[in-house]
């Protein structure tokens, strides 16, 4: 009876809150991976409508040219623009978040290996995520657990 008296304390603490993911001064010194433009009418418009910048770091390379595995290291970055149309055309508007996923499987084993944050507006001061990166980006990179939870991919 005591025994299951302890488990259920054990069970009713709060999880241990995991490393903080760092911002990535120099990441756009790092591969560019891909672009893309999310526009009015996509799913995910509301939340991430925009240019789309993805960059990776040495370690995130080998997994995007490897074989879908991503090792220990990897950093992965989203940057994430204002879509700006003017003249027929459309380039970049100010900065809404900069998104980054860092890979160290035992840290981060709750969320497949990951860590999450986004920083609003590019500042390195505003972290967004924190604790809560299990529901606000995990959720939907579990989708892609095929791609180590990646939906971007590198092209030839």
């Amino acid at each position: 009876m005591y025994r299951f008296l302890l488990l259920g304390l054990i069970a009713a603490l709060p999880a241990a809150a995991q490393p903080p993911v760092d911002y990535p001064a120099d990441y756009r010194q790092w591969t560019h991976v891909k672009s893309m433009l999310i526009e009015a009418g996509h799913p995910l418009h509301a939340a991430f409508g925009g240019i789309h910048h993805l960059y990776a770091n040495q370690h995130a390379m080998q997994g995007y040219t490897g074989g879908g595995t991503f090792p220990d290291g990897s950093i992965i970055v989203f940057d994430l623009l204002e879509a700006e149309r003017a003249n027929n055309a459309v380039s970049e508007g100010s900065r809404k978040v900069l998104g980054v996923m860092q890979k160290q499987a035992r840290t981060y084993a709750a969320t497949g290996g990951w860590g999450f944050e986004g920083f609003a507006g590019g500042d390195p001061d505003q972290p967004v995520v924190g604790d809560n990166a299990a529901a606000a980006c995990f959720g939907c990179h579990t989708a892609r657990k095929e791609s180590d939870h990646v939906f971007s991919s590198w092209r030839d």
